[in-house]
């Protein structure tokens, strides 16, 4: 009598384990979770590369470091910027009053407009 207990006690237990593993097997497989799966291993790919990208640049900004003291170029005498350059607008003095477009426009024009050679200056 104990023996058929322990058996079929035995069987309910592993019948128990066997379904709950298939039913995890099977929510593992659903679409929603292959899109998580996959989603995770894209940010963790995407912070190995950022890792990967951060030693890199630490590793170039170290041998041109190693390279400047080699050459004596990391000693700078001026450490600020040179001023801007302007550039003067000049007037077309060949210009006739015979023209059709009118000079005078142009070059009160040309001598309100401020130029700007900074790039980074719309951002």
């Amino acid at each position: 009598m104990f023996r058929r207990t322990f058996w079929f006690t035995a069987g309910a237990a592993a019948g128990v384990w066997a379904t709950t593993k298939v039913n995890r097997k099977l929510k593992q497989l659903t679409p929603e979770s292959l899109a998580a799966q996959a989603a995770n291993k894209a940010i963790e790919a995407g912070h190995r590369l950022k890792d990967f990208a951060l030693d890199v640049r630490d590793g170039m900004a170290e041998r041109e470091a190693e390279l400047g003291e080699a050459l004596g170029t990391n000693h700078h005498p001026d450490t600020e910027l040179p001023a801007q350059r302007r550039f003067a607008v000049i007037e077309n003095r060949s210009a006739t009053k015979t023209d059709k477009h009118d000079s005078t426009n142009k070059t009160k024009y040309l001598e309100n407009t401020r130029y700007s050679y900074d790039r980074n200056e719309d951002h």
